[in-house]
């Protein structure tokens, strides 16, 4: 107050006393730690109150600023600012840039209680309980034996889907459990989890590769509005539903910010479609209306196809292998065994290098005039004579269209026939053994022919069917999908031991083409 009323008076001075004295040397200090005063407060105001997009920026502010004040010993952060810096401190403590892992994540299983008895069968291959967090959404309760309740160790925690009787619903070929179905993220919001950064949905018979859905997941920021998955194998599916929905069989994600607002709106929506017909293509209607596009992932796989997978699985796109559905309407994945036994086999590479599984690696003997592709910890395939990578990286149709009726023109990608030429029918390896090798510090996996009968071939030239065993070495490479994408690359390696062929398999060289020289 002393520096307003000096500063009063000296302005009631008459101007020309002004050009004769000076003012005192009291005068001018109390002027200039007015000055500073002022400023120093202004600048404590205008940090304390202002919102900066960029949060390193603001704490880099407020420790400079921190830093500088308590140099001198007279000036002090106010309280309230002092509690946003030490909050700041703690926030960056405490890992808020932590990459995101399986216990951000949370899995919603939709689920079906006729069903439910035999489709747990698969949760089991991928769930683990101690790991990961989920919960399988039922239409009611069912009735519990004693093998039930030793399951309940493997499985997710189950929940009764609440009612939608409310809910108009008016397609005469689909069922009402859409509607439920469609609910469970906004259900699963409501349980009101800790630590939530992806709502992930799937089917009863729907396995997921839960390290390379993480891999998929860190791709993108799950503080923005994302809605990820895959299409239909079908490309009439597509038409029918939409090629903007993910099909949830397959599987696809929602993070935290979207499932909250899809929340606040999804009943009000799905009042407006009740011709719909399922549950996908309802979220994708509210999608729409939220005006957030699918992000497509084909490693999320629907597998709208009758029959045998091989082609499928034997030359899978360069990204990773994230899921896979209808396994109740396919054959087994491996020959001579059920499907649920199947699986837990594909888990063994799984677990090894789960990053490289089913990827595909295409090379040549020269010597021999074979053309060689690996499916990593799947299958192995020796052709006759030399098929280009163009040709082989594209499925060999082991498998029907969803619509039966349809040809191959109803796919939604790329296909070859099975070769009709005799001589040209692949010789097929299927994974006998995966192990992981200390010494060697790499993966060994073992493949043995597939005994089917083979037609005759009149071409004077080495016959695949004198080898009965292919062992193939790769070194585990989790850092696969932090690269651009890229097919691995194989080299047939020479042995004296004729029944056996030996390959690697690994990142390609500089300057390593897949061709025949």
């Amino acid at each position: 107050m002393k520096g307003n009323n000096n500063q009063k008076d000296s302005s009631e001075k008459p101007t020309g006393m002004l050009s004769v004295t000076r003012p005192g040397p009291k005068l001018m200090v109390w002027l200039i730690c007015f000055i500073v005063f002022t400023y120093i407060i202004y600048m404590l105001k205008l940090v304390s109150t202002s919102r900066s997009c960029d949060d390193s920026v603001t704490f880099t502010t407020i420790s400079a600023l921190s830093t500088n004040v308590s140099s001198n010993s007279s000036l002090k952060l106010p309280p309230s600012l002092r509690r946003r810096h030490e909050s700041e401190e703690v926030k960056l403590d405490a890992g808020e840039d932590e990459q995101t892992d399986l216990n951000h994540v949370v899995f919603g299983i939709a689920a079906s209680s006729k069903l439910w008895k035999q489709r747990k069968e698969y949760i089991k291959i991928w769930y683990r309980p101690k790991h990961m967090r989920g919960y399988v959404w039922l239409d009611k309760e069912v009735k519990k034996n004693i093998t039930d309740i030793d399951d309940e160790d493997l499985l997710p925690p189950v929940k009764i889907s609440a009612g939608t009787a409310y809910f108009p619903y008016t397609n005469k070929q689909g069922q009402r459990s859409a509607l439920r179905i469609s609910r469970i993220v906004s259900e699963m919001l409501r349980l009101g989890l800790k630590n939530v950064r992806w709502f992930v949905m799937g089917d009863d018979d729907t396995v997921f590769v839960t390290d390379n859905l993480v891999r998929v997941l860190r791709k993108y920021d799950h503080e923005q509005m994302y809605y990820i998955g895959s299409l239909s194998e079908s490309h009439l599916q597509n038409i029918f539903f939409s090629y903007s929905m993910a099909y949830g069989g397959g599987g696809f994600a929602i993070s935290y910010p979207l499932a909250k607002a899809l929340s606040k709106m999804q009943d009000r929506c799905i009042q407006r479609y009740p011709a719909l017909y399922g549950s996908d293509d309802r979220m994708q209607a509210c999608m729409a209306e939220l005006g957030v596009p699918l992000t497509k992932e084909i490693g999320f796989h629907q597998y709208d196809v009758y029959g045998n997978l091989f082609g499928l699985l034997a030359a899978h796109p360069v990204t990773p292998f994230v899921s896979m559905h209808h396994l109740d309407v396919v054959e087994p994945i491996f020959p001579n065994m059920t499907r649920v036994r199947a699986l837990k086999k594909l888990t063994v590479p799984m677990k090894l290098d789960s990053a490289g599984l089913l990827q595909q690696s295409i090379c040549y003997d020269k010597h021999k005039s074979w053309s060689v592709s690996v499916s990593w910890g799947y299958a192995v395939q020796i052709f006759r004579g030399i098929f280009s990578p163009r040709e082989m990286e594209m499925p060999s149709r082991t498998f029907l269209n969803w619509y039966k009726r349809a040809d191959y023109t109803a796919y939604a990608f790329n296909t070859r026939p099975v070769s009709r030429q005799p001589c040209q029918k692949p010789f097929v390896f299927y994974m006998s053994s995966t192990r992981f090798d200390k010494q060697l510090n790499t993966t060994v996996s073992e493949y043995t022919r597939h005994r089917v009968p083979h037609p005759s071939c009149r071409w004077k030239m080495a016959n695949p069917a004198e080898i009965n065993t292919i062992v193939v070495y790769k070194k585990q490479d989790p850092h696969l999908w932090e690269r651009s994408p890229r097919r691995n690359c194989c080299r047939v390696l020479q042995t004296k031991r004729n029944n056996t062929l030996w390959i690697n398999v690994g990142v390609c060289r500089e300057g390593e083409v897949t061709e025949l020289k």
